[in-house]
């Protein structure tokens, strides 16, 4: 056997995630399949990490001069979601340098211990205007951050 098939991504506990967003399932987030798509999952990875940092005031959506692009992104999916769940979204800084992060997201059914599916995406922050990466974080970002290495 290939050792990517040995070591086969695992559902991780919540206890491993820093902070925790909630996210209410809609109708039509389910497919026809009776779960929610694949791609509604990364949909609530943006939402939970660009929710959080809006509200801790480290992410100007409007007027910052600073944004995130997103160059990476990945799934593994462990147990199905469906409307009319509630989702709880654990995330946490894996890797923190001097223009990009890694986030790690894992959707989490409302009080399950175990995440339905854990994935990862990398922002790369750039000039707003010239869209060229900044030499460092901006300070209210880098601290935010900081607290959820």
């Amino acid at each position: 056997m290939s050792s990517a098939l040995t070591s086969r991504p695992q559902p991780e506990s919540r206890s491993t995630f820093k902070v925790f967003r909630r996210i209410d399932t809609r109708w039509m987030d389910n497919d026809v399949y009776g779960h929610v798509n694949n791609v509604v999952y990364y949909s609530w990875f943006d939402t939970a990490v660009n929710a959080h940092l809006i509200e801790q005031g480290a992410l100007d959506i409007h007027h910052g001069e600073t944004i995130g692009l997103v160059i990476e992104t990945q799934c593994n999916y462990f147990a199905p979601l469906a409307f009319p769940q509630t989702i709880e979204a654990g995330i946490r800084v894996a890797k923190l340098g001097s223009s990009s992060v890694r986030y790690e997201i894992g959707l989490f059914a409302q009080g399950e211990d175990l995440c339905a599916a854990r994935g990862h995406f990398v922002h790369v922050y750039v000039d707003k205007e010239n869209r060229r990466p900044v030499k460092a974080l901006p300070l209210k970002l880098k601290t935010v951050l900081e607290t959820l290495v």
